[in-house]
């Protein structure tokens, strides 16, 4: 009887284990970067489940934006494919994983360090990410697993990667008395990585050999910045 049970829950166990590696692969490079204080286990915890509700949020979003859409543009049309990209897609997942990190971070004590904002958008993004892992791999096997390692998830790393510069920097000018310029970065934080998003859903969405090539270079280009970025960010942290 045991065996059988064993035998049962094996694959579901693979499955979201092959789903959750990669996005824990890059959490934990995120997290060692951090160096001059690193944050709460607990902190981090509730952060990986904020990415997960602000997924179920946007499920939810997006078809009420994509209902909109059709009704408005042409489905099929390269207008309603690029207006799908950033609006459906981009503005609604980045725009409810702003909502819970800032919500959750922006006046916690621990929030001491520019670093740290990078941090925080990363474990919320990697929370949606693995999220939205688990569902593609239970829906189309362990096939996609590989080109979602290297390329979604990574993605979404790299949106948050730039959310957080812009969000620590933010936080750094407020607590300095420049309110003004910190609201420009807050800004900043969600249009950067919009943009990245919905110009990477773009090139996938619109399926043509230039695309691919397209989509090909900005990956290359946006993951070599963005790890770049990630080592400079860490050596020039600034306390709060």
């Amino acid at each position: 009887m045991e065996v059988h049970v064993v035998s049962a829950l094996f694959p579901p166990l693979l499955y979201v284990l092959a789903a959750v590696l990669p996005a824990a692969f890059l959490l934990v490079y995120v997290y060692c970067h951090d160096k001059v204080e690193r944050e709460p286990v607990g902190l981090l915890v509730s952060l990986l489940w904020r990415g997960v509700l602000a997924a179920v949020c946007a499920i939810i979003l997006e078809i009420l934006v994509q209902l909109l859409l059709d009704r408005l543009v042409s489905p099929g049309s390269f207008v309603h494919t690029i207006l799908e990209a950033f609006l459906v897609v981009a503005a609604v997942e980045e725009g409810t994983k702003y909502f819970f990190l800032k919500r959750r971070t922006w006046n916690d004590p621990n929030f001491n360090y520019r670093f740290d904002a990078i941090v925080y958008a990363v474990f919320v993004s990697l929370g949606f990410a693995a999220f939205e892992n688990i569902q593609y791999v239970f829906a189309y096997g362990l096939s996609v697993v590989l080109p979602r390692a290297l390329l979604s998830i990574p993605g979404h790393m790299a949106f948050g990667v730039y959310m957080g510069i812009y969000y620590g920097r933010a936080r750094f000018r407020e607590s300095y008395g420049h309110p003004i310029v910190a609201k420009s970065d807050r800004i900043m934080a969600y249009v950067s990585a919009v943009m990245l998003h919905g110009f990477y859903d773009a090139c996938a969405m619109i399926g043509t050999e230039k695309a691919a090539v397209v989509f090909i270079i900005f990956v290359v280009v946006t993951y070599l910045s963005v790890f770049r970025r990630l080592r400079r960010e860490a050596a020039r942290d600034v306390p709060i």
